[in-house]
């Protein structure tokens, strides 16, 4: 498949095997509501941050949905064209790998970007994601009007969209609004009440669908040239008899299948998002003032409305959403009022000065953007963490911070690739495909002696009646009765994979 070049790739491409492990230091000053709840504000740099959740989240997250810089020329401080754009690409490239790690097999991401960078971002993507795994590029109408200082101004933006594996993914139907709700009506006084109608014709040639229809009033059809009936004759002949086939009102015109309204389940969606249907840039522009006033600094920020219909796509509720550049909050915003979990990462002060109080107002009830819409009143909460050091330096050496759940949590990510969903103080970790995963630390057996793999702590160890991989500090057991009891020690911390 072909890959993109530019400047530092390589570099770019190891950068997130090589990003440490980091903790997250939870901050109940800056936490808010329920303090049960999973949603998780971090602050910190993305690549960072994206890699603490990876022990706890990998293969969790059902949708990404992320509003990225755009790479204009007030994107870096120091603007060159080559320069900048090859140091976009090196910034988006480690990110875009670890998020894909994150992703459940039937996730997906969907990542919001302009002309600037869109065709470029299309090729990484291929790479990172895998082409097969290309889902659509939504095109956002913007703007409602052209941008008379341009000869030819852009109305829209892109929304790329991927899957984790795109034969997995699952996408839900767009709920009716009132607009679309106005369209069914009851003109035949159905006593299944108002309904819509659709061609009965579909592309294509197909045999047994192929057949006349005579209408009610006496007219014949066949097929339009080029096309074939939606159903066999048979199924015709069952929906005519069930009173769902309309042919206008003098029972003459082509046949077309009704659509009740108390029936809809939505419908699908498309890759044109007009404004009328999911906000423009005024409506975003608005939201934010109201929520910081005109001088908020937030230059491009996007209407609740546009991630509303991600989240509705993408997820169901109690599903993980997860934007690791998190700006000004919106998506967090959207997807608490929506019932989903979240997770949000902003780097420096807007995650505290902007992130934490909109999110608060949230959870106090805030009636902006899509909150009548889903009919929100308040609730829940969650929980403010920074990122702090990493969990081994430069040396290999554990950080002396590090409690027993925290490396019990990479010692089984780094064996296993999965996250540690159970908690506790067992040594025994759990079992992946019949391997026993078990950590001796912080004298989770009572000792500090629990630390060295004896003969008696053996002996005290949770049974497995298998493989067995041990990380302990050191062991007093000899070559050969480690493999009689079919154990494969490893050594804390030199076994432990802190990058």
């Amino acid at each position: 498949m072909p890959t993109l070049e530019w400047a530092n790739r390589e570099a770019a491409v190891r950068v997130a095997t090589r990003a440490p492990f980091r903790l997250l230091e939870h901050d109940p000053a800056l936490s808010c509501g329920d303090p049960d709840n999973e949603n998780m504000l971090i602050q910190g740099d993305n690549l960072d941050g994206v890699k603490a959740l990876m022990p706890y989240y990998a293969g969790r997250v059902k949708c990404i949905a992320i509003d990225p810089p755009y790479n204009t020329k007030s994107a870096f401080e120091h603007y060159d064209d080559n320069l900048e754009h090859s140091t976009w690409l090196s910034m988006m490239y480690p990110r875009l790998e670890l998020m894909r790690d994150l992703l459940a097999e039937d996730g997906s991401i969907w990542v919001c970007i302009d002309d600037n960078e869109a065709h470029y971002l299309k090729v990484i993507m291929d790479e990172v994601f895998g082409r097969k795994n290309f889902v659509a590029n939504v095109v956002w109408q913007k703007r409602t009007s052209p941008d008379a200082r341009i000869d030819l101004g852009d109305a829209h933006d892109s929304i790329l969209v991927y899957g984790r594996d795109s034969s997995r993914s699952a996408f839900n139907r767009v709920a009716l609004d009132p607009a679309m709700r106005s369209g069914f009506k009851n003109s035949d006084n159905d006593s299944r009440g108002p309904w819509a109608s659709t061609d009965f014709s579909a592309q294509g040639w197909r045999p047994n669908q192929m057949y006349k229809i005579t209408t009610p009033g006496g007219t014949e059809y066949e097929p339009p040239s080029g096309r074939c009936w939606v159903n066999v004759e048979s199924v015709f002949h069952k929906l005519l008899s069930e009173g769902r086939m309309w042919f206008g009102k003098d029972g003459r015109g082509r046949p077309r299948v009704k659509t009740y309204l108390s029936e809809s389940e939505g419908i699908r969606s498309w890759t044109w998002w007009p404004h009328v249907e999911v906000g423009n840039n005024q409506e975003a522009k608005k939201e934010i003032n109201d929520l910081f006033g005109a001088e908020a600094g937030f230059e491009t920020p996007k209407p609740e409305r546009l991630f509303q219909r991600v989240v509705m796509i993408g997820t169901n509720p109690g599903d993980i959403v997860c934007d690791p550049f998190l700006g000004s909050g919106t998506t967090a915003a959207v997807a608490h009022k929506m019932g989903r979990r979240w997770i949000g990462i902003e780097m420096g002060e807007h995650a505290v000065t902007h992130c934490a109080p909109r999110l608060r107002r949230v959870i106090e009830g805030e009636q902006g953007g899509i909150s009548e819409a889903v009919k929100w009143k308040g609730g829940g909460g969650f929980r403010f963490y920074r990122l702090g050091p990493a969990i081994t330096d430069e040396a290999g050496r554990i950080n002396p911070a590090i409690r027993f759940p925290t490396l019990a949590a990479h010692v089984w990510f780094s064996e296993t690739h999965t996250p540690l969903t159970k908690s506790g103080k067992s040594p025994l970790l759990g079992v992946h495909k019949g391997t026993a995963i078990y950590l001796l630390y912080n004298g989770i057996l009572g000792d500090k002696k629990s630390n060295t793999l004896t003969g008696r702590v053996l002996r005290d160890l949770p049974p497995h009646d298998g493989p067995k991989v041990i990380f302990s500090e050191c062991t007093s057991l000899g070559d050969d009765r480690l493999r009689r009891e079919n154990i494969i020690f490893k050594h804390i911390p030199y076994d432990i994979k802190g990058r």
